[in-house]
């Protein structure tokens, strides 16, 4: 049998893939992050055995996707966002490789992507960014490289998306003064596309004493620069004189 690595989306139960749906409505085992997703996304699978991963180690996790497979269910492995950001699927398919598991991967819609629908913005903006730094910061889970600091990022002034970092926002904010400027748009997106979503929008200079007063805790997302004040030139591709000529 195979085992589903499939992205949930930011959350929200209608924010899902056709593909992983119809992965969902026809497992009978579906594991889950339970902190990240909203629970509505299990009406997708109501007859499946859902296992909530929170409180799982990695060999807890991998011995329930093993043991189901063996025994000839179908698994599907729920990730918040989309596979391919913070999802451990490395880790996790090293270790179904090693015991002899098929998998596979269906992409889901990444929680960046919904905190950006959410306040509105298009995180490259022409002749403001046309670049976008996903990263996180050092704080309970895995250390960073050191090729990675933040300090190195914020010098391109791209947009900053930070993931896993709400809990020292305070600390990151001052740290990107010097590049971005005290006055420097940034938003924070808690829970984005859920029923309890909280937006905070603010600059450098406070967003820090939002997040605190709000008692953000995890499960949001940091956006930081220019683009987001939507404040810019317009794209080439678009223009006028170019559709014309017929090149667009």
């Amino acid at each position: 049998m195979t085992v589903h690595f499939v992205g949930a989306g930011p959350g929200a139960a209608d924010l899902i893939t056709l593909r992983a749906a119809a992965l969902l409505a026809a497992a009978d085992v579906v594991l889950y992050p339970g902190t990240y997703l909203d629970a509505e996304v299990l009406s997708h699978c109501p007859g499946a055995r859902h296992v909530d991963t929170q409180h799982l180690d990695l060999d807890q996790i991998t011995a329930t996707m093993v043991d189901a497979s063996a025994d000839g269910l179908d698994v599907v492995r729920l990730t918040s966002g989309d596979p391919s950001l913070y999802s451990a699927l490395a880790e996790q398919t090293a270790r179904l490789d090693a015991a002899g598991i098929v998998w596979d991967v269906t992409p889901g819609v990444p929680a960046y992507a919904a905190a950006a629908a959410a306040v509105g913005r298009e995180l490259t903006v022409p002749l403001v960014t046309q670049s976008v730094v996903l990263t996180r910061t050092q704080a309970r889970s895995t250390a960073m490289p050191a090729t990675e600091s933040l300090g190195a990022f914020a010098a391109t002034r791209a947009t900053l998306v930070l993931h896993l970092a709400i809990t020292k926002t305070r600390e990151l904010a001052a740290s990107l003064v010097e590049e971005y400027g005290a006055d420097c748009p940034a938003v924070v997106v808690h829970r984005a596309s859920q029923p309890d979503e909280l937006i905070l929008r603010g600059t450098l200079a406070d967003i820090a004493d939002q997040v605190e007063d709000a008692g953000l805790k995890q499960a949001a997302v940091i956006l930081v620069g220019r683009a987001l004040a939507r404040d810019g030139g317009e794209s080439w591709l678009y223009k006028a004189d170019r559709a014309r000529a017929g090149t667009a």
